[in-house]
């Protein structure tokens, strides 16, 4: 095949799509997302999307970029340890992505624009999970460009740093739903906020990135339900993670929460989609039911006291977040006196477009280049002396 054969959809092709759009009004709820609906800031043209859907491009899109490898080495919870068992950013976004489509798939959604954002959702993650975040999030305040949310970055990774500047040209749908997943935050039900533009997806980051309390509503139905599968993934999969551990044991799982939604992760994640199902079935929003909802919370404020908060998983916290001071300090006056040899020069900003360098500061560089790290690329900034190690 030569390259002009490129240019061109082939007639058998071209048909197949069409009848995957007559399938979607055929089969798709009344509260699903159509792919003929994505809606992006630049025209892509058949040279570029080819036979693909809209939604399925971009979840492609993200699965090769640059910033999606990079999965493979960031902390899920538990950072610098010796098992390979425990769950890594990579394997999160798999979970959510096969939860949410299995959802989505019950609830007659566009299972392409679910997965487009359940695989993009925590693009924007430190190296050393949320920890990291924080860490990165008081030295952004302190350089004066607001606050570090890794939701947020994961729409500057991929709609203004991918390919050198460029971006990736995604849907609204996509980045909104990967803009509003916030798992952290509790809702027994969501429904969508679909009167949104280009204009207001702007000024709700720039609402966000002010006040990180600032609540967000996916504009689609699929946006909601990867939102609900986020929890999902990770609730008894940090469970595991924990008592695999020794951090603590699964006796201490409180029964009002056991009886509910059991004491293992098949167990909790079954229950909870099933739930998840049953009560967002034939509606216009994705809910859990009241009893279902306030266990999850339960569970939820369980898992902060033991696990998250558990200072036998803050042994290394002191050292890391003395590393971060460090390398952002570091590289920060690397750019204020142009030291071409810096690392940001010769990596991170190597090839990159002027206009990215133009638009953005001193400091916002550098936050893009510390966040774009793995754990281990973080690690090998520093002399092997300031590396804290294995804990487990």
């Amino acid at each position: 095949m030569d390259r002009s054969d490129l240019l061109t959809i082939p007639p058998v092709l071209d048909r197949l799509k069409s009848s995957l759009n007559d399938r979607e009004r055929e089969i798709f709820s009344p509260g699903a997302t159509f792919s003929v609906s994505g809606i992006r800031r630049r025209p892509i043209f058949d040279t570029e999307a080819g036979y693909r859907q809209a939604f399925s491009l971009d979840a492609d899109r993200i699965l090769h970029s640059r910033a999606y490898t990079r999965y493979i080495d960031k902390t899920q919870v538990f950072y610098l340890i010796s098992n390979d068992h425990i769950t890594h950013r990579v394997l999160h976004v798999q979970l959510v992505s096969k939860i949410a489509r299995t959802i989505g798939r019950f609830l007659r959604l566009n299972e392409d624009l679910i997965e487009a954002v359940a695989l993009g959702h925590d693009i924007g993650h430190t190296p050393f999970g949320h920890e990291g975040e924080r860490y990165l999030s008081d030295l952004c305040q302190q350089a004066g460009i607001g606050y570090f949310l890794h939701n947020v970055q994961s729409i500057q990774f991929l709609d203004r740093l991918e390919r050198k500047g460029r971006g990736w040209n995604l849907c609204l749908q996509t980045l909104d739903g990967i803009l509003c997943h916030d798992g952290e935050i509790h809702n027994q039900q969501l429904a969508p906020n679909p009167d949104k533009t280009f204009s207001t997806f702007e000024a709700e980051i720039a609402a966000k990135k002010a006040d990180p309390e600032y609540a967000l509503i996916p504009m689609t139905t699929e946006g909601c339900v990867v939102r609900m599968a986020d929890t999902i993934a990770y609730i008894g999969r940090d469970l595991e993670d924990a008592i695999r551990l020794g951090i603590l044991d699964r006796r201490e799982i409180p029964q009002s929460i056991v009886r509910l939604l059991g004491n293992t992760n098949g167990t909790i994640v079954y229950r909870l989609v099933t739930d998840a199902i049953q009560n967002s079935h034939e509606n216009q929003f994705v809910a859990f039911s009241p009893e279902i909802s306030d266990a999850l919370k339960a569970l939820k404020a369980f898992n902060l006291e033991h696990i998250y908060l558990n200072p036998r998983s803050k042994v290394h916290s002191e050292s890391i977040q003395r590393l971060f001071s460090m390398l952002f300090e570091m590289r920060l006056e690397e750019l204020e006196t142009h030291d071409r040899s810096s690392d940001i020069y010769t990596r991170f900003l190597a090839d990159m477009s002027e206009t990215y360098i133009a638009d953005y500061s001193n400091p916002e560089i550098v936050r893009d280049y510390i966040a774009g790290m793995t754990d281990r690329y973080f690690l090998h900034q520093f002399p092997e002396h300031l590396r804290p190690k294995t804990q487990f």
